[in-house]
């Protein structure tokens, strides 16, 4: 199948930098808004379009549909693309699912965290027993700002290794043809478990910040996380969730890539062999991204409650602790006075705790 029309659900930061990015490739692109955040389509409305700025100069691209009509986005697209937070996986379930279509492939492209089961669950929840084509990768696959009250994108690096699996596994293959149309530096993985598991957000974001909290109030949106906040002594608390991580995914049978190696990988920090709080320091497209601008931000609200729970509930499932996870945890609860463990994934939610990593790999194969 060739891919020509391309519904994006999501007019985020990666939304509408996918729509301005795949429109400039030359696909026919629908951008699609829930209608309580249709304000996050205005500006682009009344510019007739999105200022596309990368590092190849600055263009005005005009997507062919720009709309809250979920019916008038999916219809007779090739793909359907969410390119959504993980957080609001099943809010977009609940309007597509009805009108998404079983041959409709479905790309989910937040940061991984067992989105096409959370979806595929909130239909059948729904009374919809289709057999959706659908799958994920473990990142967005930009590194980028998106400006919706300017109707403005600012991409500083295409993803060049992003990992794949379809749910269930055994579409994958399949899955990858009309995918890699899109993003061709797609690599199918055993199934979203080690998807998932691949996900490097929670280990790089939530831990640097916590411990930059002061100085982010303080900096009043002028702090940078890759240059200021990544120091010798903040990313020992990145390797010591890496390490979790990386325990919980040889449970499974497979291995993950370290913090340096999968940025690496991902084209987002030099090759080299001086330590990741250099590299990072160093990194021409990371070092200049500002942010987080406040301590409330996604890195804590997103990563916290849909990454590191999660491992905390599949550690504590297969017995494998996370102390690291753990603290992260309980000091970003307290700082933003939220109780993310109870706010957050757990495959008690999902109706699969106290499984084996057998049964849980079987659940999704």
């Amino acid at each position: 199948m060739k891919v020509e029309k391309v519904a994006i659900l999501g007019a985020g930061n990666g939304g509408i930098t996918a729509a301005a990015d795949l429109k400039s490739r030359g696909f026919e692109v629908r951008l699609y808004e829930l209608p309580q955040f249709g304000r996050n389509l205005d500006q682009i409305k009344k510019e007739n379009g999105i200022l596309f700025k990368s590092k190849n100069g600055s263009r005005k691209v005009i997507p062919d549909m720009v709309t809250t009509c979920i019916e008038d986005a999916v219809k007779g697209a090739d793909v359907v693309l969410l390119v959504i937070p993980s957080f609001a996986v099943e809010a977009f379930a609940k309007v597509s699912a009805p009108v998404i279509e079983e041959e409709q492939p479905i790309l989910i492209t937040s940061s991984s965290a067992l989105g096409s089961l959370r979806f595929v669950n909130t239909a059948r929840e729904m009374g919809i027993h289709k057999k959706f084509k659908i799958g994920e990768t473990n990142t967005l696959p930009y590194g980028t700002r998106a400006f919706p009250e300017k109707a403005e994108v600012e991409l500083a690096w295409m993803v060049t290794h992003i990992y794949f699996a379809a749910y269930p596994a055994k579409n994958t293959n399949e899955l990858l043809k009309p995918f890699r149309q899109l993003y061709e530096y797609i690599f199918p993985v055993s199934n979203i478990w080690e998807v998932t598991l691949r996900n490097g957000n929670p280990e790089i974001h939530p831990g640097p910040v916590l411990l930059n909290a002061g100085r982010i109030d303080y900096s009043k949106g002028e702090f940078y996380l890759y240059k200021e906040g990544m120091t010798e002594h903040t990313v020992n608390l990145v390797y010591a969730v890496s390490a979790e991580r990386k325990k919980l995914a040889e449970a499974f049978g497979f291995e993950v890539d370290d913090p340096k190696v999968s940025r690496q990988k991902r084209g987002s920090i030099p090759q080299g062999s001086e330590p990741l709080d250099v590299l990072l320091r160093n990194s021409e497209v990371l070092s200049n991204i500002k942010g987080p601008i406040c301590v409330d931000n996604r890195y804590l609200t997103e990563d916290i409650p849909m990454g590191l729970v999660l491992m905390s509930s599949l550690g504590k499932t297969l017995g494998i602790p996370t102390p690291a996870a753990d603290a992260i945890i309980t000091l970003g609860s307290i700082i933003l006075k939220q109780n993310f463990m109870d706010e957050g994934i757990t495959l008690e939610k999902l109706g699969i705790g106290g499984l084996s990593p057998n049964d849980l790999n079987q659940i999704v194969a």
